[in-house]
């Protein structure tokens, strides 16, 4: 595949090669951008900004509507190229695609939505005879810096609302999966978007992404991933607005009033979906000392039931992990907590990029894979006494992304709410629940904004104030 640079697609000598993880074959070539394809799509982008701003709300919401139908046409080829590309199951690359349709038709709808206020200025004592509104209007350029883990979906909440809200988009992906970002890019331009509206570039993050972030004509810049990274744009980004959606270990509390069996049928997916490469995967689960044996018996059986194996295999529910050395790191952090004294109760062990689903058991809260973000198909189980004992751990993280509690105490679940330090609570859930209308983001070093296209498309958008001093 190419790149879309300045209006046009564009080839390099230097390649990068896109793997399937399963078994390490090259699916396609990227180009390697360089500085100087940076400097050509931002010199492009300042001029795009102001061809995107004139087109009006209805011709943005007709191509990103024409986009979302085209999308949806093409599912199971992008569902396909998502699998290949990621090593996520074909059924949850079938899945993302279909989220992706819904992300742009949020999008377009969004569009139709954009709107400011009257402020009553006579409310203040000199503001009689003066007229007040706000005017939303867009940010400019946009830079979408995008993770591996959904290569469509969390691109396509980048791109829609910037779009929607009239800006122009330089998407740079994650080298490891770029198809489906260039993909949407072809899609978009089919469906009429302007040449100007949008760019697409594969190449490292320290030749083309902090030149990207700390580029002036950058006014917005939206990222996903981990939470150095976003650190290190931060600091490079300058005075710009920016929406960072980062790492998390998110705990799940098991209260001694839950459903085991519905615990562990909900763990076993909300633990090992992606192969546990989500953000919101349910790494910690805090479970009661009463029911402590009782959810271990329960999950074990339903983890050591999840086939592992190549991904477009309809018969599996768990891939590879996006390469190997991500399920060696795995690996080394579970028998490190093993080491330490915790148990290994199901799974374990590596077959190439694939970690067998693991539950560990007797997990420490000072150990790595309770304290920081394993990002692999393994929960950390850990004993607590009182629901006191139980948020005070959930929160003992720099992470506030997403956290759920199993209970039907009406005071428990409401305590949980108020106390627990996360963005995205759920009450007789895992933590892995997400659609993308709702407003998604973290707290803590999670990050800082919001994604569902409602949300963001403030993000991308500035607040005018506009006055009028009207004659008396």
């Amino acid at each position: 595949m190419k790149n879309f640079v300045a209006g046009a697609w564009i080839d390099k000598p230097k390649k990068i090669e896109v793997t399937n993880p399963f078994d390490n074959s090259v699916i396609d070539t990227v180009p390697r951008a360089d500085a100087g394809d940076l400097e050509k799509a931002l010199a492009f982008a300042e001029r795009g900004a102001k061809v995107m701003a004139k087109l009006s709300s209805y011709e943005r919401w007709k191509i990103l509507r024409k986009a979302a139908d085209m999308m949806a046409a093409r599912n199971e080829e992008l569902g396909q190229i998502i699998s290949k590309e990621e090593g996520k199951i074909i059924a949850e690359g079938r899945g993302e695609a279909n989220r992706a349709v819904e992300t742009m038709m949020g999008s377009a709808e969004e569009a139709k939505r954009l709107h400011g206020e009257t402020v009553p200025l006579d409310a203040d004592p000199t503001g009689s005879n003066k007229l007040g509104f706000t005017l939303r209007v867009p940010c400019g350029v946009v830079a979408a810096i995008a993770p591996f883990n959904f290569p469509l979906n969390l691109v396509c909440h980048k791109v829609g609302p910037a779009l929607a809200a009239g800006n122009t988009v330089i998407i740079k992906p994650a080298s490891d999966t770029p198809l489906s970002a260039i993909k949407l890019t072809e899609i978009l331009l089919e469906a009429g978007l302007p040449p100007e509206g949008i760019q697409c570039l594969t190449g490292s993050g320290g030749e083309i992404g902090d030149a990207l972030v700390a580029d002036r004509r950058v006014r917005k810049v939206t990222f996903t991933g981990s939470r150095e990274i976003g650190e290190r744009i931060c600091r490079t980004a300058g005075i710009k607005k920016v929406t960072m959606e980062l790492g998390s270990n998110s705990p799940v509390i098991v209260m001694p009033d839950a459903d085991m069996e519905k615990v562990a049928t909900v763990l076993a997916m909300t633990g090992y979906g992606n192969a546990g490469q989500t953000c919101i995967s349910t790494q910690r689960v805090l479970t009661a000392k009463k029911v402590y044996s009782d959810l271990l018996s329960a999950l074990k059986p339903k983890v050591e039931a999840l086939t592992t194996g190549n991904q477009l295999d309809e018969k599996n529910k768990v891939g590879p992990m996006v390469k190997e050395s991500e399920a060696v790191r795995v690996d080394e952090w579970i028998n490190e907590a093993v080491s330490g004294g915790a148990r290994l109760v199901a799974g374990g062990g590596r077959r190439g990029a694939i970690y067998l689903p693991a539950v560990v058991a007797d997990v420490h809260p000072d150990m790595r894979i309770s304290r920081d973000e394993l990002f692999g198909p393994a929960v950390a189980v850990t004993p607590f006494d009182t629901i006191e004992e139980a948020i005070a751990l959930a929160n003992d993280s720099i992470y506030g992304l997403a956290a759920g509690i199993f209970t039907d105490n009406v005071e428990w679940a409401m305590k949980f709410a108020r106390e627990a330090e996360a963005g995205n609570l759920h009450v007789n859930w895992g933590s892995q629940w997400r659609v993308d209308l709702m407003p998604y983001g973290g707290l803590k070093d999670s990050g800082f904004g919001k994604e569902g296209p409602k949300y963001a498309v403030n993000e991308m958008t500035e607040l005018k104030m506009v006055v009028f001093h009207l004659n008396s």
